[in-house]
């Protein structure tokens, strides 16, 4: 699988792009920062969100509980315990 590197305004992390199974995919690594900058990019990211074929994909150190409440009501979210311990949250529109 190739991932694009992509750049979303005002956004500070790195996002990349890629495809699977007929989804696009934006994804990016937050265990390397600290509140509010995973929540603040994870929200810049959710203006990509135009089509139920689009998914962000947020790696955290912690399940972020904060994000959860700030979420419009129609984005689902998906959360995955990794082996290292981190959270990989997968956020789609609700159908």
């Amino acid at each position: 699988m190739k991932k694009e590197l992509i750049k979303i305004p005002r956004a500070t992390f790195d996002f990349y792009k890629y495809e699977e199974n007929g989804l696009t995919y934006y994804e990016f690594d937050a265990t390397n920062s600290h509140p509010p900058e995973p929540m603040i990019n994870a929200i810049y990211a959710f203006t990509l969100l135009k089509s139920e074929n689009v998914r962000i994909v947020g790696i955290f150190l912690q399940e972020p509980f904060p994000l959860y409440e700030r979420i419009p009501l129609t984005i689902a979210h998906e959360v995955e315990e990794l082996d290292n311990g981190d959270f990989r949250v997968t956020f789609k529109l609700e159908e």
